[in-house]
């Protein structure tokens, strides 16, 4: 189904794809999305460290400060000298992903580092030019690149009460605290980066931290509307990477507790209910190649359902009246791969009459080639009727 390897893609807003070949042999193109999603919970006095091209950075808020006492807290600061402004990493980066190094390894004889994936489809080392003669694993490097993810953004301070101030042996017990702003946004960077690179299990390596970390703050905070935002668009991120390896089991499972925890929010956002349709579409996506059209279509319909009611709340917003006719066109395309011909034009039809009458402002040139293609496809099919 040509239109629904297309739509999933147009559905995203994204930076990259990386392509995905189903049972079909078709070409499936994963997208993730490049907005970070801790840029609406930052410190206003921070940076989220992902480049304006990959993470849109939001204004700030001060909800952060919340988490902490500030009073007892020092300024985080990476223990390994991190720069999140320049992003220096220096010998802890691969430069084929422009990520942390994943499975640090050699290029034989000439030693230089590359993550293992990366450097495993040249024959030539991309620094020196060498010949590859072997590929060997660095298990030292490595071990410093864990270090420093593993430290990454925590502070270390001393809990506040007597008894371990007053211990006989005058030792006193560490707590490290989590600035999530800086460690998740620093995490999602790096699963972008070497995501766009298709190195998959680097990316699943950091994003699968990243969503430990929000969910050991869910446990102790509960689920703030920040952080099953958070959680929402890290496991959709992680649902992108199975989909990626062909695992759909998994890819559903992630979308799936997505969808849960974006579920949680508050349906007029925009921005939760473009993720979370998303994610519905990308499941109806996944159940029609495996043929089970009328799971596909209950998802399809789900989507379809969220973004028809914020239309009520934004009925001017071009983006998501976008939306609603992509949505229109999946259920549609279902119904008559299920032989219900007659509300399959409905459908059709709905869609094109939503589209037609969207007007563009000067500003949402974006939107006009998104628009153009999926009415080039919705009159295709009334064509074929």
């Amino acid at each position: 189904m040509c239109f629904n390897l297309l739509i999933a893609g147009q559905d995203n807003n994204p930076n990259s794809t990386i392509p995905l070949s189903n049972s079909g042999g078709s070409d499936v193109r994963v997208k993730m999305s490049s907005l970070c999603p801790f840029s609406n919970s930052a410190n206003q006095h921070d940076k989220c460290p992902v480049k304006h091209n990959e993470c849109q950075t939001q204004t700030h808020t001060n909800e952060q400060s919340a988490l902490h006492d500030m009073s007892t807290t020092v300024p985080a600061k990476c223990p390994f000298g991190y720069d999140s402004q320049s992003f220096k990493l220096g010998p802890l980066s691969c430069v084929i992903c422009e990520a942390l190094l994943f499975e640090s390894s050699k290029s034989m004889p000439c030693s230089h580092k590359y993550c293992k994936f990366c450097i495993s489809r040249f024959n030539d080392c991309p620094i020196c030019g060498a010949d590859i003669e072997s590929i060997e694993p660095d298990v030292d490097l490595q071990n410093v690149v864990n270090r420093f993810i593993e430290g990454h953004c925590r502070i270390k301070r001393f809990p506040n009460n007597k008894d371990s101030n007053d211990a006989p042996d005058g030792h006193k017990d560490v707590v490290y605290g989590d600035i999530s702003l800086e460690r998740g946004a620093f995490l999602v960077q790096q699963a972008m980066r070497a995501f766009r690179a298709q190195n998959i299990e680097s990316a699943k390596s950091r994003l699968s931290l990243c969503a430990d970390d929000i969910r050991d703050q869910v446990d102790t905070l509960g689920s703030t509307s920040d952080l099953c935002s958070q959680l929402g668009a890290v496991l959709g991120m992680l649902g992108d990477c199975c989909r990626t390896k062909g695992d759909s089991g998994s890819a559903v499972s992630y979308y799936e507790e997505s969808v849960s925890f974006l579920s949680k929010l508050n349906a007029k956002d925009l921005e939760v209910v473009h993720t979370l349709s998303v994610s519905l579409n990308k499941i109806g996506d996944l159940k029609y190649y495996e043929g089970d059209l009328q799971s596909a279509r209950s998802y399809y319909v789900r989507s379809l359902d969220f973004r028809r009611n914020a239309t009520k709340e934004y009925c001017d917003a071009s983006s998501q009246i976008l939306d609603v006719a992509t949505s229109l066109a999946k259920v549609a395309d279902v119904d008559r791969s299920l032989g219900d011909e007659k509300m399959a034009v409905s459908r059709f039809e709905e869609a094109i009459k939503c589209l037609e009458s969207l007007k563009l402002k000067s500003d949402e040139v974006g939107l006009e080639m998104r628009k153009k293609t999926v009415l080039e496809f919705l009159n295709k099919q009334l064509e074929e009727k």
